[in-house]
């Protein structure tokens, strides 16, 4: 599943891949996160790399399938 990850303040967002039965898990552990004012959430990646999150810079978290994108005036 793909994860878009926006900061407060960065223009860019940060995409990155989980499997499917860890998505609910990262739900969980974002919300638990949120409510206790933990600084950090190291999350690990389909690939295996360590994606840290500061908790308190979140702007928005999207859970969603990878789709294509679209480009120019592409319709269906």
């Amino acid at each position: 599943m793909e994860i878009r990850v926006g900061m407060m303040n960065v223009a860019r967002e940060l995409t990155f891949e989980v499997n499917d039965d860890e998505a609910d898990q990262l739900k969980s552990d974002l919300e638990s996160a949120s409510a206790a004012g933990d600084s950090m959430l190291w999350v690990t990646d389909r690939d295996g790399r360590n994606v840290g999150l500061s908790v308190g810079q979140l702007a928005y978290v999207e859970f969603g399938i990878p789709g294509d994108r679209r480009i120019g005036f592409a319709t269906d």
